[in-house]
């Protein structure tokens, strides 16, 4: 049993491959697959330990439990005719004692030929050793799957965050606070969508490829199809989509999406990114801020167990109301000679205000020059009735009353075609088959969108999207 104890001595990764596939030759001489196919598992790790881990070991000799488990070793203690190993599964971790008297010599062999890494099932009664560790006495092991391939970093964890990312695999394996992590997305995502279902909205699916650059201001992905020999392009956003289904008469939407922009990648920035955006038909901005208020302290308690959330040495409050300010006040408070063209403004609330706006808070009324889809704001058409949820600096959801007017809505698209001659390779095509839809009738209506990684950043302490994203996009490895 190679490879089992800290003071092994040390060994090259491919000598390791090596010894580990002579093992895998030997467990088929010996008539055992070394890569199974399924093996029936009647209980979970954490289901044995929440059953049994209370009675004392007096009660467990008594009662003589017998549990059918499987799960990857993780660790390992040889004693020569015995050993310890600690089996883990989906939901937990619990050691087993092997040993040659009670197995068998010839499945002794066979264990005996296992490494860290490796899949074994093991069958049982439970008890608990002298140091009162609840544990397996295995009367029959099972070999499942052989890892050719080391646990990273003697298997106590994996540190280097280029591997991290990259072999995500290993970083699952070795680190709990990557499981608990992505454990935490997940449940994230499930109480958005339970949120949104509770309130009638109804989840749809709407085109990734699209035929037009539409829905933000982004650099899209470009593809072909072959077989209409036409040009597409990997959505940037579902929005015209999803309000072309409000004008159809599902007032209440989402979708729950991949889009892709084709950006530079940073802590903040993946180009493939998940996000929910949803429609609301009779609603407006102001609607909106009230129930993305509701949604985010409902999920924040839901994930992490309180609306204040501990976020890279700041306690994020999303139990207090969300503070609310106009970009135009927002940039005067901390920079009040900034020019009054939309440029300035715009410019001067990115590089002064967005790093200030920790605690969770509403940037409203953006201007209508960098708002081509959102409603001009009924007593200052320069302005939209538009809101920028921010927290811990950065861009967190952005919303807008929805722009139902098919004139208006031609002019600024319009406006974008002329932007993207004028080289503004962010600007978005004109959809005619849109404003079409819109002369069919849209109701008037507010949408949001809200990007799941860099919550799942703030509600798991991430310094980094790539912390978030099972398999974020990097470059290239050398040849």
């Amino acid at each position: 049993m190679a490879e089992k104890t800290d003071d092994a001595p040390a060994t090259s990764e491919q000598e390791i491959y090596e010894a580990r596939l002579a093992k895998a030759r030997a467990l088929r001489e010996k008539g055992v697959p070394p890569w199974g196919n399924g093996h029936p598992v009647r209980d979970a790790i954490g289901e044995v330990a929440a059953a049994h881990g209370g009675k004392t070991g007096e009660a467990l000799e008594v009662e003589k439990p017998a549990v059918s488990i499987a799960g990857r070793i993780v660790a390992a203690r040889s004693f020569g005719k015995a050993a310890f190993i600690a089996l883990r599964d989906r939901t937990g971790q619990i050691q087993a004692h092997v040993r040659r008297d009670v197995l068998g010599e010839a499945a002794f062999e066979v264990f005996g030929l296992t490494d860290v890494g490796d899949f074994v099932a093991v069958e049982g009664p439970l008890f608990r050793t002298r140091t009162g560790e609840l544990t397996v006495r295995a009367e029959k092991l099972t070999f499942l799957t052989k890892a050719l391939r080391p646990l990273p970093e003697k298997w106590h964890g994996l540190s280097d965050v280029e591997t991290r990312y990259r072999q995500r695999y290993l970083d699952l394996v070795a680190n709990e606070r990557a499981r608990e992590t992505f454990r935490r997305r997940f449940a994230l995502v499930r109480a958005v969508r339970a949120f949104l279902d509770a309130r009638g909205f109804v989840e749809v699916e709407t085109p990734m490829m699209h035929p037009l650059v539409s829905g933000a201001a982004a650099r899209p992905f470009t593809t072909h199809h072959n077989a209409l020999d036409a040009d597409l392009y990997l959505r940037i956003a579902p929005e015209l989509y999803l309000k072309r289904l409000v004008v159809g008469g599902f007032e209440r939407v989402y979708e729950l999406n991949r889009n892709f922009r084709n950006e530079g990648i940073s802590t903040q920035h993946n180009p493939e990114f998940t996000m929910i955006e949803f429609y609301q038909a009779h609603a407006t901005y102001e609607d909106l801020m009230e129930l993305t208020e509701e949604l985010l302290r409902r999920v924040a308690t839901e994930v992490t167990g309180g609306a204040r959330v501990p976020y890279q040495g700041e306690i994020l409050d999303f139990g207090a109301p969300f503070r609310r300010v106009t970009m135009t006040e927002a940039v005067r408070q901390v920079a009040p000679e900034t020019a009054a063209d939309d440029a300035a403004l715009v410019a001067a609330f990115e590089e002064e205000v967005e790093p200030t706006l920790v605690q969770p808070t509403f940037v409203t009324q953006f201007p209508t020059s960098i708002s081509p889809l959102a409603r001009r704001n009924d007593a200052d058409p320069r302005f939209t009735d538009r809101f920028e949820l921010y927290v811990a600096g950065r861009e967190i959801a952005n919303a807008f009353s929805e722009l139902n007017d098919p004139i208006d809505q031609q002019e600024r698209f319009a406006r974008q075609v002329e932007a993207k001659r004028r080289g503004d390779e962010e600007a978005m095509d004109y959809d005619a088959d849109y404003i079409r839809a819109l002369e069919v009738g849209l109701p008037p209506t507010a949408g949001e969108g809200i990007g799941i990684d860099r919550l799942a950043m703030l509600l798991t302490d991430s310094p980094s999207i790539r912390d978030v994203i099972l398999f974020p996009l990097l470059k290239p490895e050398p040849k």
